[in-house]
């Protein structure tokens, strides 16, 4: 009987681990059940794990499949929270939403699969030098080049889904300090570099140990910069790379907590508007802590503009009247432009002198229209109508808001909002940093306002909020963060929380915050400079490969 090919050799044993350190690497993503020092070791280390079954490889082929069974687990477990979505809100049968998940982790994994397989053609001539330094630092360099632009082409190619990057572990730790530098695909290729380091040190160890302690010495060159990475990372994180602009503000970030059950439902918008402007209403803790300006979440109001009643709308700028505040609130709009209906998933930003009129008609002077928009639910991929058929969530067809948009400005202070997950694209934040010579200054305060309600009180809001954190860190400036269920937050442009809101629960979070100015190197080059580092390493090694030789038959 024909053998299969060696590539599927791998034991039921050995495909267990693989398949757990996929899933405890997907535990370094957001605390809980983890405490938040551990999370950039437990990701390095479950890493490198990986690395070291992976460098023990017959083939290709065989490294690739171990890697596409860590990256199954990694994504699935990670991504777990898609099934609530799916199957509580959306109405879709268990075993359905349950095969999407996997489905989803199962594409996600191709990435990892096929940078190890980039980086196992680009070793060859370097294997057979594993004990020795030079050969693991190639090695090491390679895998961590190759992941890196993997995971930049996962967060890129069709819309991109960068969730769960490398880089979003280590929004705290030693690696920290280097966001501001080299953004979040810096820290990935950091975090690579240092777990295939490991994982060749602990290879060569085992191979050459009866060869004495000089060639153990050299084996650990590789794990030694990945300290020094460390080191420098530390003294990276003393740099002031922000100034002061202007004068704090105080603002009220709102949290209503509508269950995501009722949020569509026309009949419970009155309790939930009520909710929302009681919240919004509240008297401030201290006699000089009045909010200068107040912020709800996206879609707070789940309807059209101009399909509400003006004494909504005028409610809402008693609000601001009374509280003498800006309102900055998500809201779809629709408007007509040249002649054609326009619909988009905004926010708006009005006080007690704006023209109800200009509300209804979407014609604020204060408006910002979403970029980056939700697959499958705000806009539907060709080919996936029969799956969005198969599910109960109310979807918009929405029209895309330009990369960089006119800013809100309030109290001497630049916000730069954004809604939903478009905090997770960090080459896309920075623009609206740097000043423009169509749109005005940049940002000195960043603004998420997000719904995660169709998640539950899942992983997916802590997640969120870790990737808040490294958009802080990149830019160096404050994230603020309304969110209807969770995580509401106040970040500082050290990437450091100050406060927060328990999630799922309803409550006000009232933050003086400072803007700040300055540009990081991130913000000046965007992923630029991480890209290059690693195409430079990727195209010597493809220039320098050696092809091992076959053996002579007998």
């Amino acid at each position: 009987m024909t053998k299969p090919p060696r590539f599927w050799h791998l034991s039921p044993p050995l495909v267990a681990i693989l398949l757990a350190l996929g899933a405890f690497h997907a535990l370094s993503f957001a605390p809980g059940p983890l405490p938040p020092w551990a999370l950039p070791f437990v990701q390095i280390f479950s890493l490198a794990f990986l690395a070291h079954h992976t460098f023990r490889s017959s083939s290709g082929w065989q490294a690739a499949l171990k890697v596409y069974l860590f990256g199954i687990s990694n994504f699935a477990v990670g991504l777990y929270w898609l099934f609530i979505s799916m199957h509580e809100y959306g109405g879709l049968a268990a075993p359905l939403a349950g095969f999407a998940v996997l489905l989803l982790a199962a594409a996600m994994a191709i990435y990892s699969a096929l940078a190890v397989s980039l980086a196992w053609w680009l070793s060859e001539g370097h294997r057979h030098a594993v004990s020795s330094h030079r050969g693991q630092l190639m090695m090491a360099v390679i895998w961590a080049s190759s992941w890196t632009l993997f995971e930049w082409l996962r967060g890129t190619l069709f819309t991109g889904l960068p969730w769960l990057n490398l880089g979003y572990a280590h929004v705290e730790g030693l690696l920290a300090g280097w966001a501001p530098v080299i953004g979040v695909y810096g820290l990935t290729w950091l975090a690579a570099f240092a777990a295939a380091a490991i994982g060749l040190f602990a290879n060569a160890n085992a191979k050459d140990k009866d060869q004495g302690n000089e060639n153990s010495a050299k084996s650990a060159m590789g794990v030694g910069l990945a300290v020094v990475a460390g080191l420098v990372g530390i003294v990276l994180s003393h740099a002031t790379w922000w100034q002061p602009h202007g004068n704090p503000i105080i603002v009220r970030l709102v949290q209503g907590n509508t269950p995501q059950s009722m949020k569509f439902n026309p009949q419970f918008l009155q309790q939930s508007q009520k909710d929302y402007l009681q919240l919004a209403t509240l008297a401030p803790r201290e006699p000089d802590g009045a909010p200068d300006l107040i912020v709800l979440p996206e879609t707070v109001i789940p309807l059209l503009q101009d399909r509400i009643a003006p004494e909504l709308w005028q409610q809402w700028q008693n609000v601001a009247r009374e509280r003498n505040a800006t309102i900055i609130m998500g809201v779809p709009l629709h408007d007509q432009v040249n002649g054609r209906d326009r619909y988009t998933n905004s926010a708006i930003a009005f006080n007690a002198d704006t023209p109800i009129d200009a509300i209804m008609s979407a014609q604020v002077a204060d408006r910002y229209d979403k970029h980056h928009l939700v697959p499958f639910g705000e806009f539907i991929p060709t080919g996936f109508q029969w799956f969005v058929d198969a599910m109960n969530i109310p979807l918009g067809d929405f029209d895309r808001g330009q990369v960089r948009q006119t800013l809100f400005t309030t109290d001497g202070q630049t916000i730069a909002p954004d809604i939903c997950f478009e905090d997770v694209f960090g080459e896309e934040i920075i623009q609206s940093v740097k000043p423009s010579a169509d749109h005005g200054s940049g940002a000195t305060i960043l603004l998420n306002m997000s719904n995660l309600g169709w998640f539950g009180d899942s992983w997916a809001l802590r997640q969120h909020l870790q990737i808040s954190r490294m958009r802080a860190l990149e830019t160096a400036r404050p994230m603020l963060r309304s969110t209807n269920t969770g995580m509401t937050a106040a970040i500082d442009p050290n990437g450091k929380v100050r406060a927060v809101l328990e999630p799922m629960s309803k409550g006000v979070l009232d933050v003086e915050v400072q803007g700040a100015s300055g540009l990081t190197p991130y913000v000046r080059w965007g992923n630029t400079l991480i890209l290059g580092w690693a195409l430079f390493w990727l195209g010597a090694a493809s220039a320098r490969r050696r092809p091992q030789k076959p053996s002579p038959t007998r």
